[in-house]
């Protein structure tokens, strides 16, 4: 039997379509049950605040809850390794940080590799870390700490809230780049242990974010000589960025949202536009800045392209500081 030409085109075009709506079916029919959000801290923190957040966001514009699944330990790859074996079907994400990219490097031997197996969605939000020091501390400014730090090598102790750990890895750069020495002397935990110790001051300088030191920093019980982003904070408007002293620094705690890879794309792109949706909300924008946190906008190739950056950028600082999980 001959079919017409013009039937078999009309055929053939037919055929070749029915991928493209079955795809945007199935965007569109997304999400039809509760979506996991994982994330690697324990439930009260900044990371989980800021996940329930955007979790309540998408369930109100999707229709369907976000659940938050927290799943501390090995430095947020317990939350990885869930995702990175869960189906790619968008209903597991992962809430992704700077620890992702910190740990691809810090842990010799993990079962997934974070930038070939978890698939970028959106990027959420960057906070910036504070240098504080105890009021009582000889320098009053970076170059007057460089300047300590380099008469008294290995006489400062460095506080952070555990190996490998935003805190920790903002330290080494600016060990690394300021060319100093100091003890680094990790606490378990969140940042209220040495935050604790650094009022008390038993130890002298803490990377530590907006949420956490801007109180005691306005109060006078800390002070701040420097934020380490390159743009100064919105929360401590008069704190310098430590980057007007040593060029090219620049460092940040920021999260977003990955899913494992293979997750349609037409998921992905939905559930990126519905994150977007959310950072351009002004009621949103307060509620994050409230948090100390910039909103970071974009598609996700860019944050894909962040990802591959920061994990290139703290693979050297991990390099020098010699530091190894404990």
């Amino acid at each position: 039997m001959k079919f017409p030409r013009r039937r078999f085109l009309s055929l053939a075009t037919g055929v070749a379509t029915l991928p493209v709506i079955s795809r945007m079916a199935r965007a569109q029919a997304y999400p039809s049950r509760p979506v996991r959000l994982v994330v690697g801290f324990a439930a009260g923190g900044a990371p989980d605040l800021l996940a329930r957040l955007m979790g309540e966001w998408l369930s109100e514009r999707l229709g369907q809850p976000f659940v938050i699944d927290n799943r501390p330990g090995r430095g947020t790859n317990i939350a990885a390794e869930a995702v990175v074996r869960a189906p790619p079907d968008g209903y597991t994400l992962l809430q992704v940080g700077a620890a992702n990219a910190v740990n691809a490097t810090l842990y010799d031997k993990l079962d997934f590799n974070f930038i070939r197996d978890i698939a970028p969605v959106a990027a959420i939000i960057r906070v910036p870390l504070v240098m504080v020091v105890n009021p009582s501390f000889a320098a009053k400014s970076v170059p007057e700490f460089i300047a300590y730090a380099k008469a008294n090598p290995g006489k400062i102790s460095m506080a952070s809230s555990g190996i490998g750990g935003p805190p920790h890895m903002t330290g080494e750069l600016f060990k690394m780049m300021a060319g100093v020495n100091m003890v680094h002397v990790p606490y378990r935990g969140w940042h209220v242990p040495a935050m604790t110790d650094l009022l008390a001051g038993q130890i002298q300088v803490l990377f530590v974010g907006t949420p956490e030191s801007a109180e005691h920093v306005r109060s006078g019980t800390l002070r701040a000589l420097a934020v380490t982003t390159a743009a100064r904070s919105e929360a401590l408007p008069d704190t310098p960025i430590l980057g007007d002293f040593v060029p090219g620094y620049e460092a940040s705690a920021w999260n977003g949202v990955g899913a494992p890879r293979d997750t349609p794309p037409e998921i992905v792109g939905r559930l990126n536009k519905e994150i977007n949706a959310g950072l351009a909300d002004p009621k949103m924008k307060a509620r994050y800045a409230e948090l100390g946190g910039m909103v970071l906008p974009g598609s996700a190739a860019e944050f894909g392209k962040l990802l591959a950056d920061e994990t290139e950028k703290w693979a050297k600082v991990v390099r020098f500081s010699g530091a190894k999980p404990d």
